[in-house]
């Protein structure tokens, strides 16, 4: 589940169901009548403690003693003493790179299985086992939970179970609440049937995000026949339509419907959705809709949340009856092909009563064009700010500038001119402000140095010049700093050495000049990406130096190290390493292939190397090896695995040159074609993915989310002011 998503479940849960999030994030420490808690239910618990095999956070240390009441997550009821409450969700979730939750990759969760002991806690209403590993023995949601006849709150959101969903939890008829979602990703779960739902005439909230429902056509049908429904989240389900008729609307009191990450592929006004005029929060997100608005969205006058990104739909035309949506606060048109001018869309189709309320407006991704209107301005509760890859032009106002709220500002790919307003350093809460590849010129803004909150600054691919203003170094919280492919010159501040957040520094293709020391990373010691390839600079390390980082990639490309390797390098840790053309001589020292052993990429490409290839290669795990344009001589190590890609020298190493190339596989791994497309190059690619084998992109679990051209070529990350490379292009908002 998306971490925004996360958020918005959240805030709304707390609002609509007060009585299930009270006590929840703290636990309750109800004292029963008389000073203890039931003994059979005791027994109870510590059954289901020993189902628990991994406990590493010590949830449940407090289990122990007479008094269950007192355990942390248990709540009894004041009056008789029952254990009415059992809440252990996992408190700290592990994300990955695209911020899906895993369960079982969380040092935090509880490992094991639930146990049948629970049964014997009969006066049970609140169950939350969410964010663990309890998958038992089959890893499938067990029977026993459906003979709780007496829950109404069941979470096991994010546990990853398998198989059918039970239809006998169909039995819990006084259910409220009740979420399986399958933490931010499609899973091995599924269900055929979901009729059993209408078997719970007081639910409220249904989660079920990630559970395969692709076989059911009639879904809408079912869920209307549940009027008490307030919260419906059926997430990359695998449904492929949502424009069936109801004929009477039963769902009056919905307020948050989430179809995102489906496949229909239907008309965009034909949904049945439309007609929930109850409704707050509507996700409609990578699906494949297509067509206008229909004329209802006008009678959704209680809308906050608008989300209809990334569906490919040029024709998703702002209609007249959105000037009625006065509530709304997030619009995410993103990912669509709209084309348009954006004055008209601020002026004509956002009226005053929407501009004062919006905090979020994302309408990257589009053909939008024209320039940016001072009425922007009016945004003043404006957060969030995204026009990124479209067509505008003309300068950035400097009244952005009066958006006091805004954390986010993107305006990246587009072609904009003059030069950035130093007005943006008045924007004191802003925490990312991308800025690249654009046609802006001048130089940087001292101001800038102002935001102090500032994480991620993007300037790259601009027309910038002068040098780096020292007083951008004040802002301490960055994170990433990406000024690559500019005209910046002197010296790079030895001042960067103090940020010591920064983990993604990338200074390429500039005219800086100067010698880099040790200074220069002296405290950053959070590093994970540098590239100052394709400078005037001079890189020195000395022998004596220990790298405060371990590296992820670190490019000096075009740089002059030479003509001896530095000796530097044996400190410097980093599973990416590009030392092309730094005018290095001589033999490779053996220090230098036991340092860089574990290394994916690795190129020394265009030097004067001589010498011949160490017989011990076969230890190393390289999987793109450039060594060409060197004088290299001798054999390929005979007992060489030969890494996926592999680029030698023309001259003396030639014969072996067309075995490599046999044995090298048609289809590059991704992470090489990730971390080949990072490597800033001169306009000339070095290296490139078999043309017949796909990008890595979106697959995951057992299905392919939808994909479609966007107004330019979004693949192409390259040059994106993201450590992630071409996937982050596409990554779930």
């Amino acid at each position: 589940m998306r971490p925004t998503t996360n958020l918005l479940l959240t805030l709304i849960t707390i609002s609509i169901f007060p009585f299930f999030t009270n006590g929840t994030l703290q636990p309750q420490h109800q004292h029963a009548h008389g000073g203890g808690c039931n003994p059979d239910e005791r027994a109870a618990l510590l059954s289901f403690k020993e189902g628990i095999t991994s406990n590493n956070t010590n949830l449940l240390a407090s289990w122990k003693g007479q008094d269950c009441c007192r355990w942390r997550g248990v709540s009894c009821c004041n009056q008789t003493g029952h254990v009415i409450k059992l809440h252990l969700r996992n408190p700290n979730v592990t994300l990955d790179a695209y911020g899906y939750d895993h369960a079982c990759a969380s040092a935090s969760a509880l490992f094991g299985e639930i146990s049948p002991s629970l049964l014997s806690l009969k006066h049970l209403k609140h169950l939350d086992l969410s964010m663990n590993c309890l998958l038992g023995p089959n890893s499938q949601i067990p029977h026993l939970l459906g003979s709780m006849g007496n829950l109404r709150y069941l979470n096991l959101s994010g546990i990853p179970f398998t198989g059918r969903v039970p239809s006998h939890l169909g039995n819990l008829s006084k259910m409220q609440y009740l979420d399986l979602g399958q933490a931010g990703d499609y899973s091995d779960m599924y269900s055929m049937d979901i009729t059993w739902l209408t078997k719970l005439p007081f639910l409220k909230f249904l989660g079920m995000s990630g559970v395969n429902l692709s076989g059911i056509a009639d879904w809408p049908h079912t869920l209307n026949m549940i009027p008490p429904l307030r919260v419906i989240d059926l997430s990359y389900c695998l449904l492929d339509s949502a424009n069936q008729s109801l004929l009477h609307l039963n769902l009056t009191k919905l307020e948050k419907l989430d179809l995102s990450w489906n496949f229909f592929k239907h008309s965009l006004g034909s949904g049945w959705f439309w007609k929930v005029t109850s409704l707050k929060y509507l996700h409609l997100e990578w699906n494949l809709l297509f067509g206008k608005f229909p004329d209802t969205l006008g009678n959704m006058t209680y809308l906050r949340v608008l989300d209809i990104s990334y569906n490919g739909n040029p024709d998703m035309m702002m209609t007249g009856n959105i000037k009625k949506l006065c509530s709304l606060e997030i619009l995410d048109l993103s990912g669509n092909r709209i084309n348009g001018d954006i004055e008209s869309l601020f002026v004509e189709s956002l009226p005053q009563c929407t501009r004062k309320n919006l905090q979020k407006l994302d309408l990257s991704y589009n053909n939008f064009t024209g320039t940016l209107p001072n009425i922007v301005s009016d945004f003043s509760k404006l957060s969030i700010l995204s026009l990124s890859n479209n067509n505008l032009v003309g300068p950035i106002p400097a009244q952005l500038g009066n958006l006091t709220c805004l954390t986010s500002l993107d305006l990246f790919w587009n072609h904009l001119n003059g030069s950035i307003p130093p007005e943006l350093g008045a924007l004191t809460t802003l925490t990312s402000l991308d800025l690249s590849m654009n046609d802006l010129t001048g130089s940087i803004p001292a101001e800038l140095g102002n935001l102090r909150y500032l994480s991620e600054l993007c300037l790259s691919d601009n027309n910038i010049t002068a040098p780096i203003p020292p007083e951008l170094m004040n802002s301490t919280s960055l994170t990433h700093l990406d000024l690559s492919s500019n005209h910046l010159n002197g010296s790079v501040p030895t001042e960067i050495g103090s940020l010591n957040n920064l983990i993604y520094l990338y200074l390429s293709n500039n005219r800086f000049t100067g010698v880099i020391t040790e200074e220069n990373f002296a405290n950053l010691t959070s590093l994970k990406d540098i590239d100052l390839s394709f400078n005037n600079l001079k890189i020195v390390l000395n022998s004596d130096w220990r790298a405060p980082f371990t590296l992820e990639f670190a490019s000096f490309a075009s740089c002059q190290m030479g003509p001896l390797f530095p000796p530097g390098l044996q400190r410097l840790k980093t599973n990416a390493l590009d030392i092309s053309n730094t005018t290095l001589k001589g033999e490779i020292p053996d220090w230098f292939w036991s340092t860089f052993s574990n290394a994916t990429y690795l190129d020394i490409s265009n030097n004067q190397i001589s010498g011949s290839l160490p017989a011990h290669m076969h230890s190393m795990a390289f999987e793109k090896l450039h060594l060409g344009s060197n004088r290299l001589t001798g054999p390929i190590p005979s007992n060489f695995s030969l890494p996926p890609c592999l680029l030698l020298s023309i001259g003396a190493l030639r014969a072996a040159t067309a075995a490599v190339l046999q044995h090298s596989p048609a289809n590059l791994h991704a992470r090489v074609w990730r971390l080949a497309s990072r490597v800033r190059s001169s306009g000339k690619l070095t290296v490139a993915p078999n043309p017949s084998s796909a990008a890595p992109g979106l697959s995951s679990g057992n299905a392919t989310p939808p994909s479609w051209p966007l107004s330019r070529a979004a693949s192409d990350g390259s040059r994106r002011c993201s450590p992630l490379g071409p996937a982050a292009t596409h990554a779930r908002p």
